[in-house]
């Protein structure tokens, strides 16, 4: 099993043992299967610890994650600021899960920012920020989901995980692999599965609900982005979807909706790097995928504000859509020969 340093997690467990009040747990703003599965399940094993916790996220999340336990007690900071702010205040611990940066939490960041007490950062992405006590960042692990069962594994809480937790872990784990697709050359992934596996998870069950579970808009709106508006650039290997505002009103587009989409032109033979846009009132957000060693965050780093993993990241770009693909496509030849390298 992968093993995170020893002292970091004494002083995780320490400082949850020291706390006299309530614990609060932070996604990052939109928060997809990986930040709302390490959430929930953690918050599962510390409720059956005996803790008062709650769950404050900046914003909504897709509903094809509201099945898992928990999900109804989450308090959205973007709805109901006050509630927020209060459960923030009448807490002794912060345990930020799945975000590297404050930036990362839209509205919410002066809010934790000034957070009075202890902090804990629990991330799997790299050049994680200095705005808490205690930073457990480990970007070996395919996700947070990953990375904090194996930090309860270490501790007195594992005889706390239940099913319940074991299955938004494993939640966290499927979707920020893309169904075991990627970020997975760590071995540790699949032992963890195997042992969540073993405390009686429906992987089936939670795979139907997750990837089963779309509404009519949302495949009518996928069919309609690969016809309409997928780009594909042979000689660079690479492609491009796009989703404009006027999409995603005649689509009733709903939060996390285009989850997926950048991914689909992976499947195209000879395409290693793939990017989605989508539309904002204010900006562009972007998506990256690819195969092989073709770094992507270093795309998103450099031209879009952002980071992540190799294989998977994001950003955001505070232009038009037009200018924003036109930029996309200006690029390209930069990365022209890293690309090529990647193909197997």
């Amino acid at each position: 099993m992968e093993r995170v340093d020893v002292e970091l997690i004494k002083c995780f467990e320490q400082l949850i043992k020291n706390s006299s009040r309530s614990i609060v747990l932070v996604p990052h703003m939109n928060p997809d299967g990986d930040a709302m599965g390490s959430v929930l399940g953690l918050w599962r094993v510390l409720k059956n610890a005996g803790y008062l916790v709650k769950i404050v996220s900046p914003t909504k999340y897709p509903e094809f994650y509201h099945w898992m336990d928990g999900h109804d007690e989450v308090i959205i900071h973007s709805h109901h600021p006050k509630q927020s702010a209060k459960a923030l205040d009448e807490s002794d611990l912060l345990i930020c899960m799945d975000f590297n940066q404050l930036s990362r939490l839209g509205d919410m960041k002066s809010l934790v920012e000034g957070y009075k007490g202890k902090k804990i950062l629990i991330d799997h992405h790299p050049y994680p920020g200095s705005f808490t006590d205690l930073v457990i960042s480990e970007i070996s692990y395919s996700s947070t989901a990953e990375l904090i069962f194996s930090v309860l594994q270490s501790t007195d809480f594992v005889r706390y995980i239940d099913q319940n937790a074991a299955t938004s872990f494993f939640t966290g784990i499927m979707t920020d692999t893309g169904s075991f697709d990627f970020n997975i050359s760590n071995p540790n992934t699949f032992e963890v599965a195997a042992q969540l596996t073993r405390m009686g998870i429906d992987q089936l069950d939670i795979h139907s609900k997750v990837y089963d579970n779309y509404s009519v808009d949302r495949m009518r709106l996928m069919g309609f982005c690969l016809s309409n508006r997928m780009t594909v650039y042979p000689e660079y290997h690479t492609a491009s979807i796009y989703i404009t505002l006027e999409d995603q009103k005649a689509f009733n587009f709903k939060t996390g909706d285009n989850e997926g989409f950048v991914n689909m032109p992976l499947s195209i033979k000879g395409i290693v790097f793939c990017a989605l846009f989508t539309e904002k009132e204010k900006y562009i957000k972007a998506s990256f995928r690819s195969k092989g060693q073709f770094a992507v965050n270093e795309v998103s780093e450099k031209y879009f504000s952002g980071g992540g993993h190799r294989n998977a990241a994001g950003g955001e770009l505070y232009a038009s859509l037009t200018e924003t693909l036109a930029q996309f496509e200006k690029i390209l030849p930069e990365f022209e020969d890293r690309i090529k390298q990647s193909i197997k």
